[in-house]
């Protein structure tokens, strides 16, 4: 295996891991002793939502094409940029217009189901 190689496995496992640590960050958030105020609920519930789309859009990501921009020679630095403005995309799509409304559905939910 070259090094392109392992480097492609290590910004896999990189990724992974941080996906792995986000996921856990918002489960804690969730717990009961995590949010609780309405504000931090809210807060919670929308960092979920960015996060949702963030999974949504690198899925999508997986169905493009490579191209002569993304070739293998230079794919641990196009990764890095590429994870970059999918969370920030993320981020401003869950911001703007509402989002999808993932947030404030899961929200009325954990207040209806956890009175917080």
């Amino acid at each position: 295996m070259d090094v392109s190689g392992i480097s492609d496995i290590y910004s896999q496992y990189a990724q992974s891991v941080a996906d792995s640590n986000r996921s856990d960050e918002l489960k804690r958030k969730f717990s009961a002793d995590g949010a609780q105020t309405d504000e931090e609920l809210m807060g919670v519930c929308k960092e979920f939502e960015a996060y949702f789309i963030e999974q949504m859009y690198k899925e999508m990501l997986k169905t493009v094409p490579e191209s002569d921009l993304t070739s293998k020679s230079n794919s641990t630095l196009v990764d890095f940029f590429k994870d970059q403005a999918v969370t920030e995309l993320s981020k401003q799509t869950s911001e703007q217009n509402g989002g999808l409304g993932l947030a404030q559905m899961l929200y009325e939910q954990m207040k209806r189901n956890y009175d917080i």
